[in-house]
């Protein structure tokens, strides 16, 4: 199935009646978006015995990735749809998610951010809310690294100059997504991101929660964040019980892989 969440799209392949051989190789052909079908992140669907299914990622360098929000959405719709639900568990590398169906805009718990360096993780113990890097941006775990920057306009920013430069930067062992954030209202954001192992995408669930979590912690927005995104526009929720993230998904097509 093809699917995206307000751009940020999807190939994603149910193997709960059998095996997919979801190799590095295969994946990347997959997402050439020339000579394959095209995609930000490949998702596979299988049983869970926690759950109503467990999802697994892939960016579409052929990279895994611990968890993918707009992709979790988008299944957890496909998989309310199927079982005549409003709500489903989804389990991933980073454990158990609910989601809902809330007339037509699928929301789901993200879990809770991780704050501290050596969870996110950093390459050594720092503050996470100003790093030592130009614009001393903010660090936070959502299942993979993020790093946002608070800028006075996030459309004047060269993502693909930017992006890789803090993607590769060696505070971050294992690469890191990068969000270039500004405040155009009262909890309003507008942020623009470069993922890690995708590079500039429409948007990215899990950056907008880190962003909305950076934003609380550095004291510019306090309640539900409105986050405009270059494919749209989400809603972050930070909760006792996690981050919830609300908005809009689309089926594209459905597809057939023969191996």
């Amino acid at each position: 199935m093809k699917m995206h969440g307000l751009g940020n799209d999807f190939v994603v392949i149910d193997e709960r009646d059998g095996i997919v051989r979801a190799t590095q190789p295969v994946v990347m052909a997959m997402a050439d978006r020339h000579r394959g079908i095209g995609f930000d992140q490949l998702a596979v669907i299988s049983n869970s015995p926690d759950g109503d299914a467990h999802l697994t990622f892939w960016n579409s360098d052929g990279s895994h990735s611990a968890t993918c929000g707009n992709a979790t959405r988008c299944i957890a719709r496909y998989l309310m749809q199927e079982k005549g639900v409003t709500e489903v568990t989804v389990t991933t590398e980073r454990g158990a998610h609910l989601a809902r169906d809330l007339d037509g805009t699928i929301t789901v718990n993200m879990g809770h951010p991780s704050l501290e360096w050596q969870d996110i993780p950093l390459a050594r113990e720092m503050d996470t809310l100003k790093l030592p890097l130009p614009g001393q941006p903010v660090a936070t775990g959502m299942g993979n690294p993020h790093c946002t920057f608070f800028v006075d306009d996030a459309e004047a920013i060269e993502l693909e100059t930017e992006g890789p430069r803090f993607e590769h930067d060696p505070l971050f062992p294992q690469r890191t997504n990068v969000q270039f954030a500004s405040i155009i209202g009262e909890n309003h954001i507008r942020m623009r991101v470069w993922e890690r192992g995708a590079g500039v995408t429409l948007a990215s669930g899990s950056s907008s929660c880190a962003t909305a979590v950076a934003a609380r912690r550095r004291g510019l927005v306090n309640g539900q964040v409105t986050m405009d995104l270059d494919g749209g526009q989400i809603m972050i929720d930070w909760r006792d019980d996690g981050i919830w993230m609300s908005g809009p998904t689309a089926h594209v097509f459905d597809g057939v892989w023969r191996p």
